[in-house]
């Protein structure tokens, strides 16, 4: 635990910060002072400093923080730019040259999945979605993996906050069924797009976690279905899970 005294004044906000991105729950200033020993004052008042200016939010008139958009930016941002981002690149290049497809690299943002990485394939036939792009959570295979990650309780209140509207004909767009397709592909640790979000295309993605066992990104790749078969999706599925642990020992290494 840290004090008042032995803390700088300027590693307060970063502190705060770090309590929060560790925890899988929003949490009151009090809550975040119990790990921290500061002022209680000093924690209200950088909480609010940090709402006011995007890092954290709160829910309605709920006392409880969480991570915003603005820090979730900033920690994307931060491991794009690192070193990492090369050694990241190269496995998805691999993992594309070994299942002959466009491989995409996507974490949850306010909306739906961003994709922050991809490798595309050579074949001139392909489905164009570029880095920045972002998809919808209830119809992608990227979006359903992070979907499934979620406590029982929290994945039940998303889905039903989420427009479920059907892209395609193969859309789920009634939430008891997705929610039962969820619970499937937590239990068996990927999950597929099968020509849900665009007619003709299927998908498949594993979760890439962080030392907590936690959703960190989703790590996917799709094709055409006149070329790409769901069978021969899922027979890759050991690949992208070996490519997904190799991705989170990278981002997540001990210095």
């Amino acid at each position: 635990m840290a004090t008042a005294e032995r803390t700088p004044t300027n590693l307060r906000t970063l502190l705060i910060l770090e309590v929060l991105g560790k925890s899988d729950q929003a949490m009151t200033a009090t809550q975040i002072n119990e790990q921290l020993g500061l002022p209680k004052q000093t924690v209200h008042r950088l909480c609010v400093t940090l709402e006011e200016n995007g890092f954290l939010t709160r829910s309605g008139n709920s006392k409880r923080y969480q991570v915003a958009r603005r820090l979730r930016d900033l920690g994307s941002g931060l491991l794009h730019n690192s070193r990492d981002h090369v050694a990241r690149h190269q496995i998805l290049t691999e993992v594309a040259r070994k299942v002959g497809e466009t491989v995409n690299y996507a974490v949850p943002g306010n909306s739906g999945m961003n994709y922050l990485d991809r490798v595309e394939t050579d074949w001139p036939f392909r489905i164009q979605l570029p880095i920045g792009s972002s998809v919808p959570f209830h119809c992608t295979a990227s979006g359903k993996a992070f979907l499934a990650s979620l406590t029982l309780k929290k994945r039940e209140t998303l889905v039903s906050s989420l427009n479920l509207k059907a892209m395609t004909p193969h859309t789920l767009d009634n939430p008891k069924k997705l929610l039962d397709q969820l619970k499937q592909i937590k239990k068996q640790g990927y999950s597929l797009d099968q020509e849900e979000f665009l007619e003709g295309m299927v998908a498949i993605a594993v979760p890439v976690l962080d030392t907590e066992g936690r959703f960190f990104a989703a790590l996917a790749y799709h094709g055409p279905a006149q070329r790409m078969s769901l069978k021969e999706a899922v027979e890759h599925k050991d690949l992208l899970h070996d490519a997904a642990a190799r991705l989170s020992s990278i981002l997540f290494q001990q210095s």
